[in-house]
């Protein structure tokens, strides 16, 4: 639950993290909704050493009411980058909620028509897409519903998906409209024909393989960034096959200097494959990163400066005066430990205090993703 902030607080005697490294001890100032620079005033809050992080963010989830927003917020994930909610009018309501995570949102997906999403239960019928025309269409009455990005879904040839064409026309209006495009892409063969759209960012890993050499040079090459959701896609395979190579397609990216996100697809979808609980997974996905090759830094960076930079978030992602105050601290030193994120003393969301969960990972309670 969200709580009403101080006018103005000095958290004393904190390391920060500034994408990069921690600093020495110094001060924080939290006024109003923003990171201040003045601490005359202020209640002020000993840290003895404890660590600011940025508000962490996640790049890929799914909203469903007011309460998901609490859900993200109470682990420290005060931004998170929503990847399909519908109808508009939900969209509308949620934009309304304060004292909560934020969000971004890319509304209705774009979805062939006999695919696995069509199956997905209140699924409209205007998220199917047969046409470049209906793609374009679609573009357009998204950016009238004022999303911020646009979604669509790539299948394997002959899985029911919009196809080829039809996602490049996607693409393509999003990009005349000053929009960015996020394609899904759950297999190999997916993950070549989402490449191939020119699509901004590429969503999940294949389950059924490791990511192509030649789609991995054509991302780097092209700029295009990767959300590889490996807490999702390891719950689909979970008993059914080995997990080492979702591992191995993170690893590829990240040698070839494609730019990785942490997103977690959290989501309680009836008809999904796997249910992610909201906030608490973005911790496990920062592990998994970290085992897939990246340090510690760079998974932080993927869950906060990188994802404000690529959806265009100004405001936040960093510790810096003027910005949201989207404040996360915690104990421990997560460039050696990113376990270390777990340990969450307090949560600042635009400025309003938010109370961690209420099992505190603290307490070794794993996590649900397994």
């Amino acid at each position: 639950m969200a709580t009403a902030s101080a006018a103005k607080t000095a958290l004393t005697h904190v390391r920060v993290f500034d994408g990069r490294q921690l600093s020495a001890p110094c001060t924080v100032v939290i006024d109003g909704g923003v990171i201040g620079s003045d601490p005359r005033g202020a209640q002020e809050i000993d840290a003895a050493g404890a660590v600011v992080l940025p508000g962490l963010i996640d790049s890929h989830v799914h909203l469903h009411s007011s309460r998901t927003l609490e859900q993200l917020a109470s682990y420290g994930v005060t931004t998170g980058l929503d990847m399909a909610t519908w109808p508009a009018e939900l969209v509308a309501t949620l934009r309304k909620v304060t004292g909560h995570a934020d969000f971004r949102t890319a509304g209705l997906p774009a979805i062939g028509p006999d695919g696995v999403h069509s199956r997905f239960p209140g699924m409209p019928p205007e998220a199917i897409i047969r046409t470049p025309q209906d793609a374009r269409n679609h573009v357009a009455a998204r950016v009238a519903e004022g999303v911020d990005y646009i979604k669509g879904i790539a299948e394997a040839p002959g899985h029911g998906g919009p196809g080829e064409e039809n996602l490049r026309a996607l693409v393509a209006a999003a990009r005349a409209h000053g929009m960015k495009t996020v394609i899904h892409a759950a297999g190999v063969d997916a993950f070549t024909i989402a490449v191939d759209s020119g699509a901004d960012f590429i969503t999940h890993v294949p389950t059924d393989g490791v990511i192509a050499e030649t789609d991995v040079a054509k991302m780097a090459a092209a700029g295009q960034i990767a959300i590889p959701t490996l807490t999702m896609m390891e719950g689909i395979l979970a008993g059914k096959a080995p997990l080492t190579h979702l591992r191995e397609s993170v690893a590829a990216l990240h040698r070839a200097r494609v730019n990785v996100l942490a997103g977690t697809d959290a989501n309680t979808q009836p008809g999904t494959p796997f249910a992610v609980p909201h906030g608490e997974s973005l911790h496990h996905e920062l592990e998994r990163l970290v085992q897939a090759g990246l340090s510690p830094t760079e998974a932080l960076r993927a869950a906060t400066i990188l994802p404000a930079r690529a959806f265009g978030l100004t405001d936040r992602g960093a510790v810096e005066p003027g910005l949201r105050a989207d404040l996360l601290l915690i104990d421990g030193d997560p460039l050696a430990d990113i376990t270390a994120t777990r340990n969450i003393r307090n949560i600042w969301c635009g400025g309003h205090a938010i109370a961690p969960a209420r099992h505190s990972m603290t307490d070794g309670v794993p996590c649900r993703c397994r």
